[in-house]
């Protein structure tokens, strides 16, 4: 395995993180707090005058200028619409800047707690707004992001592990055979499923992006924005065992289709879908441990017990793909 590349955020320093957001003729107070971010960085910036501004530092070469804008102007158009995501701040009639080598966007801070996702009322709440995400990211498609497929999420990573030496040698045999069965369940779910439509997703939604305050939800980081099929951001709210996920479940759905109508053709993708996510963050914790945020954060990555806790988490996938769908009406 290659773990010799430079560290992405080498040269972000407090001082030119402070640097650039005084590009934009803003004054800032000197304080800096690193918030909780791996793929980019994000920092919440003290000002001279009003409240802190949150900084997002993008990865060097993960998006290109026109695929952050395009996520931008998705944000930009849902907050127009009185719908609570968090757009980035335009400043000198730009939403995306430039300093020092990096790429950069500034946000206000909005606070919020964690939803309580075991409340009917919540999880209603939650589903109207998903639906009201989804209508307008059914209006126009991308052009410089990426599909959410099976190649993608799927073939591609599992050949970067298993061409990158991350596993120890004697489970990459295992391994293999168990992501074979593993891809093979999913294309049966894609099967079943038949063509389901393509929409502009947040693409992340888990509890970690979906902060609470008592005016209700408010999505956040928009960053794996992609056209993909609605229920990707369904599933990743779900928790618990199969019969508290189903009504889960039917309680978003319950709001969700007050504004968008939602195909039950891709509940057949649901754990084709979680078994995608397994193979991809694997990989994805592969291509980043070159940044030391990723072996401080992430110890546990690439040992024995890692690995066996893969496989056994594939082989209950394979299984749950060939069970009836979570849900039906």
């Amino acid at each position: 395995m290659d773990t010799t590349l430079t560290p992405p955020f080498a040269t972000l320093t407090p001082d030119a993180i402070l640097d650039a957001v005084e590009s934009l003729d803003l004054r800032v107070s000197g304080s800096l707090l690193a918030l909780n971010s791996y793929e980019n960085r994000v920092y919440q910036i003290g000002m001279d005058e009003g409240a802190p501004l949150v900084a997002k530092f993008y990865r060097p070469e993960r998006w290109s200028d026109e695929a952050i804008l395009e996520e931008h102007e998705f944000s930009w158009q849902l907050a127009e619409r009185e719908i609570p995501a968090v757009p980035p701040m335009r400043l000198q009639g730009q939403t995306l800047h430039h300093h020092g080598g990096f790429r950069f966007a500034l946000f206000e801070r909005r606070g919020g707690r964690v939803p309580e996702l075991d409340r009917q009322d919540t999880l209603q709440w939650i589903g109207r707004f998903l639906g009201r995400i989804h209508a307008l990211g059914r209006t126009a498609g991308y052009s410089h992001r990426p599909t959410l497929d099976q190649l993608s999420f799927g073939r591609e990573p599992a050949d970067f592990l298993l061409q990158g030496n991350w596993l120890p040698p004697e489970l990459e045999h295992v391994y293999r055979g168990v992501l074979e069965q593993a891809l093979d369940g999913v294309a049966r779910c894609f099967e079943r499923a038949g063509k389901v439509g393509q929409l502009r997703l947040h693409g992340d939604c888990h509890v970690g992006n979906l902060l609470w305050t008592d005016a209700g939800p408010h999505f956040v980081d928009f960053d794996d924005s992609r056209m993909g099929p609605a229920v990707q951001d369904l599933w990743m709210l779900l928790s618990g065992e199969r019969d508290e996920q189903s009504r889960q479940l039917a309680e978003v759905l319950a709001g969700y289709e007050d504004f968008c109508e939602f195909d039950q053709r891709e509940l057949y993708l649901l754990e084709g879908l979680r078994t995608l996510r397994l193979i991809h963050y694997s990989a994805w914790l592969a291509r980043r441990w070159h940044d030391p945020a990723f072996p401080a954060a992430f110890p546990w990555f690439g040992g024995q017990r890692y690995w066996e806790e893969q496989i056994l988490g594939l082989r209950e996938q394979i299984a749950l793909m060939d069970e009836p769908p979570l849900w039906s009406c």
